[in-house]
């Protein structure tokens, strides 16, 4: 009987070019394996939006939602999906700052639509001058 890591499921994913692995992690129960497929740059969109549901508690759901904005295959669904998950958290109070202004370096998303999470109650000042200096960016 053999034992095989994470580590061994993501090479195993590089090496045969096999999304479907990363699909099937993606419904495990463990934040660190979905911080570990967010993180991974062979992970697919659709394994992406798959993960911008998953919840655990309010430090691996933000750090999941930073890492999902700054994936390089994130398409408009996935950024979409992010920004929902963030304006949600920050209408219930919660901060994925991080989340936020990695999304507003995205320029998929409209200007507006990333702006709008400023105006969310958990959002802070200093977010929000944050986030209008990323999107000045853009300009």
């Amino acid at each position: 009987m053999s034992v095989h890591t994470l580590a061994d499921y993501l090479e195993l994913a590089r090496v045969e070019n096999d999304s479907s692995v990363l699909h099937r992690l993606a419904r495990c129960p463990y934040p660190f394996v979905w911080h570990a497929l967010a993180a991974n740059p062979h992970t697919a969109p659709a394994t992406l939006l798959e993960l911008s549901t998953a919840q655990d508690s309010a430090w691996n759901d933000n750090r999941l939602l930073r890492l999902l904005a700054e994936h390089p295959r994130a398409d408009y669904s996935v950024l979409r999906a992010v920004r929902d998950a963030a304006a949600a958290k920050l209408a219930e109070g919660e901060r994925p700052y991080a989340a936020v202004l990695a999304l507003a370096g995205r320029r998929e998303l409209a200007t507006e639509v990333v702006r709008q999470l400023g105006a969310l109650r958990g959002a802070s000042a200093r977010l929000r001058s944050q986030l209008d200096r990323q999107l000045a960016l853009r300009a």
